[in-house]
């Protein structure tokens, strides 16, 4: 059984290789290939009353770097125009349509794009305008030909090896610029947006991450964004927690990308009043509602053709929203225990959204068969891909030969099991240790602990479908209430069972109690 000191301990151990663990130790602009370079640039065409416009991109990572650029932008009185593609009709990064938009521009600075932008970059050069790419995507063989890159993951890029997403960099060259104009600005102003980025990109909560959102989280709490006070009014916070950003926030700004145009998100954030940052969110969150109607409707459609027998489930569609595809393979993943791969299909080609399971490498399945693919890239948890539609069976066919269940069985949600708990050790102490060592996310994932032989009671289906169970959980004396959502197994009253769960704070009128989350659930086998 664990002691409470034995997970402090071992919770610790996690950040034992941290080099940065405050603000002041984190990596400087200089750091950063092209940093200043990039920002003598930007200081000239704002001397010259030079045309610049910021390209960003439709996701978290993309609106919130448009913004940070943006609000420094603003402040220091530089004129400048904004462009956030639209999924459906501009595609992904910088093309030449954009850039045929953006009439009588100077200089154009791409945030969380750009890296792969090689024929944009031609056409800049053709037109005479300078391009600034300011991205953290894994670099091509061959650069674009622009004036100045800022990627960590470039050649000779002296940033340490962490993981940064691209609102980070655009905020690091908000740095160069401030010290560039000798201007005074508050980088920490940007800080509750920039760890909304930092947790919806997935990346690793450790390290300056780490350091960053454990500061961050007091400025998102002290925030004068009226895009904050309208979310805390709607959905009845008083304080955010690093869930909220996960679970509320993000998805939030994501919608819209998803399945109508990112910029609306962006005027969010940039809202001025609350009566505006509310006329945008009512916006917002009837299109969140549609994103998931379609999602449940889609994966409704999908669970009735899917083999169980399959070792990745691989399913495709006409037409199938691109917006959500990612969010229906993720769930089929944790549903069915296995890699999932959704496709929309159109004439001419296969886009696919695929989703891993425990710590099955994704991309490695997927890149085994880059010989019939036209696109893939990712990482071991998510990627992307593209193919011709007639090739799909034969893609199917062959990823589910190249694994086997065995090679699945070593990938469940015990591969971060602690230990085991008793239930009179789920107490405010323990969430209080819990607390300390958020946020959860990539590289610190949020701790597990199993009960074994609890004796299961108060068993109700929730939810407007049933889909989920709320219980009470007894041993030895200590009960512990318990939620379990898309359960696939519903015990009897009194029955003894097994259980993996992560531990939740339940905030009730001002109560806080500890409450577990459900992860796998079965008959016990002690």
């Amino acid at each position: 059984m664990l002691g409470k000191n034995e997970i402090r301990e071992i919770l610790k151990s996690r950040f034992a290789n941290d080099r940065h663990t405050k603000i002041s130790e984190i990596p400087l602009p200089c750091d950063l290939k092209d940093t200043y370079k990039a920002a003598l640039r930007i200081k000239t065409a704002i001397e010259e009353n030079q045309r610049i416009a910021v390209v960003g991109d439709y996701d978290v990572d993309g609106i919130v770097s448009t913004v940070i650029m943006s609000d420094f932008f603003n402040q220091i009185g530089a004129e400048y125009v904004i462009k956030i593609p639209n999924r459906f009709t501009d595609g992904y990064g910088l093309n030449s349509e954009i850039i045929g938009e953006l009439e009588d521009v100077d200089l154009i600075i791409t945030v969380d794009n750009g890296t792969s932008a090689t024929e944009a970059a031609e056409i800049c050069a053709q037109k005479g305008i300078d391009l600034i790419i300011t991205d953290h995507h894994m670099p091509p063989p061959v650069l674009p030909r622009a004036y100045a890159i800022i990627n960590p993951k470039q050649p000779d890029c002296t940033f340490p090896n962490i993981e940064i997403c691209g609102a980070q960099v655009a905020w690091y060259l908000v740095g160069a610029l401030k010290e560039t104009l000798g201007v005074n600005y508050d980088m920490a102003s940007s800080m509750d947006i920039l760890i909304i980025a930092i947790i919806a990109d997935m990346m690793e909560l450790r390290d300056m991450n780490r350091a960053l959102l454990r500061f961050g989280i007091k400025r998102l709490n002290s925030s004068n964004r009226a895009c904050f006070k309208a979310i805390k009014e709607h959905y009845f916070k008083k304080h955010f927690e690093f869930d909220d950003i996960s679970y509320t926030i993000a998805p939030l700004i994501n919608c819209t990308g998803r399945m109508d145009d990112a910029t609306m998100s962006y005027n969010f954030l940039c809202a001025k009043n609350i009566r505006e940052a509310n006329h945008y969110l009512e916006t917002i969150n009837s299109i969140n509602n549609s994103r998931k109607e379609e999602e449940k409707s889609l994966y409704d459609e999908i669970v009735k053709s899917v083999d169980p027998n399959d070792n990745v489930i691989v399913v495709w569609g006409p037409q199938w929203h691109e917006g959500i595809i990612g969010i229906v393979a993720s769930r089929l993943s944790k549903t069915y225990k296995k890699p999932a791969i959704v496709f929309s299909v159109s004439d001419s080609r296969a886009k696919g959204s695929a989703r891993s399971i425990g710590k099955f490498d994704i991309l490695e399945l997927i890149s085994s068969q880059s010989e019939i693919l036209t696109t893939f890239g990712g990482h071991k948890g998510a990627a992307g891909v593209g193919i011709d539609p007639a090739l799909l069976q034969e893609f199917k066919r062959r990823v589910n030969e190249r694994i086997t269940p065995k090679d699945l069985s070593d990938f469940s949600a015990q591969d971060d099991l602690l230990g085991e708990l008793d239930a009179s050790q789920i107490d405010f102490e323990l969430l209080e240790i819990l607390e300390f060592y958020e946020p959860y996310g990539q590289k610190n994932p949020r701790p597990l602990f199993c009960i074994k032989g609890a004796r299961a009671r108060n068993i109700r289906e929730i939810g407007k479908e049933g889909k989920h169970i709320k219980m009470a959980l007894d041993k030895n004396g200590g009960s512990v209430e318990a939620l379990f959502f898309n359960y696939d197994f519903l015990p009897r009253a009194g029955e003894r069972v097994d259980v993996i769960f992560t531990i939740s704070k339940n905030n009730f009128r001002g109560t806080i109690t500890p409450e577990l989350i459900i992860k796998e659930l079965a008959p016990s086998e002690s």
